[in-house]
């Protein structure tokens, strides 16, 4: 299909052939281009010609990439979480900026659950060693949830469905957030507390935060030095949200029984390794990709590819809402537009 005012060009970066198609559905009269590369300064010609952009949480959006991007109007990205995008810059260039508010709440807590049984009952450990034809039964020993204290910090969407499947595993339950909803606590059955006093008293603490300046190592030396000795930390929302140094420290000194992450510092680069060789890369970044290589290497982390969202479910609701967003875009009325 030819690009014309009635049928714009929209490239989709970090895209499947199964993905394209099921947008191709819903987006008939949009000529629709895709890739299964993320945008940056080296992929940005792809797109140079595009009215509207959609991308994933691999691709970088910064000033230098949009001016790779003349046409560009409006971007949709196919996250929740924008931190990998500058919204200052889109907005000082008039690009309109949306996401998924919600996709998959339940989907990220079942994650949650698999990664804190797996090490709650050493579950990996007892797979690795079973297939090498080892059943004994030394060192397999876990604990049980029922009875224990789930902290469980943030509490939107994502951590109200921790919430309720912790209750249902019999866990008390701690929570912690700057908008506490006391009616729902009420109801859960869970308790608010502050950051500090859930660091202290959880068994399990389990991040749901966004990533903001703000949020930025929350999890760091002194608070992991305050954790219950034999608890465990959970992350399935985002990497820099822990201090990756102070937590390798945490886990040598045994104030931690194990770690499941579902995100960590600098995984972007483990996917894109040949960056640390090139130009540029900064003594920090280098940092960061050793220590995650560190991390999975150890038997008391289980470490997932940013895989919490991926259930099929949850990505037919992700395409939807984008596919909505991109009409919405195109038509001039955008829908779930996030702001600096």
């Amino acid at each position: 299909m030819a690009a014309t005012d009635e049928a714009p060009i929209v490239v989709c970066f970090e895209i499947q052939p199964p993905e394209r198609d099921y947008l191709q559905q819903r987006l008939p009269d949009i000529d629709l281009r895709t890739t299964p590369s993320p945008l940056d300064v080296h992929t940005a010609d792809l797109a140079r010609d595009a009215a509207f952009v959609s991308i994933f949480i691999r691709s970088r959006i910064t000033a230098e990439v949009l001016a790779h991007l003349p046409a560009l109007r409006g971007l949709a990205t196919r996250s929740t979480g924008y931190d990998h995008i500058d919204l200052v810059a889109c907005q000082e260039r008039g690009i309109v900026v949306s996401n998924v508010p919600t996709y998959g709440e339940n989907t990220v807590a079942e994650h949650t659950f698999g990664l804190i049984l797996a090490l709650s009952r050493k579950i990996h450990q007892a797979y690795e060693r079973t297939m090498r034809g080892d059943f004994s039964l030394e060192g397999l020993r876990g604990f049980d949830l029922k009875g224990r204290t789930l902290g469980v910090v943030g509490t939107g969407h994502i951590g109200l469905h921790v919430i309720r499947i912790g209750r249902g595993f019999g866990m008390d339950v701690l929570a912690t957030d700057t908008h506490e909803q006391e009616l729902l606590a009420e109801v859960l059955g869970f308790r608010y507390v502050s950051l500090d006093e859930l660091i202290e008293r959880a068994d399990v603490v389990t991040l749901h935060l966004p990533y903001l300046p703000s949020t930025h190592h929350i999890i760091n030396r002194d608070r992991l030095g305050r954790m219950k000795p034999g608890s465990l930390l959970i992350n399935t929302a985002r990497g820099p949200l822990v201090d990756t140094e102070a937590l390798l420290w945490a886990l040598n000194e045994h104030r931690l029984a194990g770690a499941g992450l579902d995100v960590i510092e600098g995984e972007e680069l483990f996917t894109e390794e040949e960056r640390l060789l090139g130009p540029g890369t900064a003594a920090e970044q280098l940092q960061a990709a050793i220590r995650g290589h560190v991390l999975l290497r150890r038997e008391d982390v289980v470490i997932t590819p940013h895989i919490a969202f991926d259930s099929q479910e949850a990505l037919d609701r992700i395409l939807d809402t984008t596919a909505a967003n991109l009409r919405a875009l195109r038509d001039g009325a955008p829908r779930n537009v996030v702001y600096p």
